[in-house]
């Protein structure tokens, strides 16, 4: 049970810090709208992590071979489309174009990748001392 709550603690906090990067990219981001207060960016934050959970996972496979050959710069047309996805799905996230829905995904690959080197999600394995025999 307590191994049952320590998973769903890490899902709400990553949750949280996803709606937290969105809201921040929206600022930043002309072109990338949100409406609606923080409850909508946990929404819109659930719904883009189901997309990129479901949709992603397969769009990342059928299009291995061209990730491989642009060196893994087709990852970024494919997070463009996953975010322009999410914003087909909620009322609460509007894109105005294609270079709006590129710069947020990449603003928020690059933030969710700094969040977890600052406060990493998973636990980290602790260093074994080696035994001397």
């Amino acid at each position: 049970m307590g191994q049952t709550l320590t998973v769903l603690a890490r899902l709400a906090i990553r949750l949280i810090v996803l709606a937290v990067i969105i809201g921040i990219v929206a600022a930043i981001v002309p072109g990338i709208h949100v409406h609606g207060g923080f409850v909508w960016l946990l929404w819109i934050a659930l719904i883009f992590s189901l997309v990129n959970l479901i949709l992603g996972t397969l769009l990342r496979l059928l299009s291995l071979p061209l990730i491989i050959i642009t060196f893994g710069l087709m990852l970024l047309v494919i997070n463009t489309a996953l975010l322009a996805i999410t914003a087909g799905l909620t009322k609460h996230l509007d894109i105005d174009n294609f270079g709006a829905a590129f710069f947020g995904a990449l603003l928020i690959s690059v933030f969710s990748w700094l969040a977890e080197l600052l406060v990493p999600v998973r636990p980290r394995r602790g260093r074994r001392s080696r035994a001397t025999a």
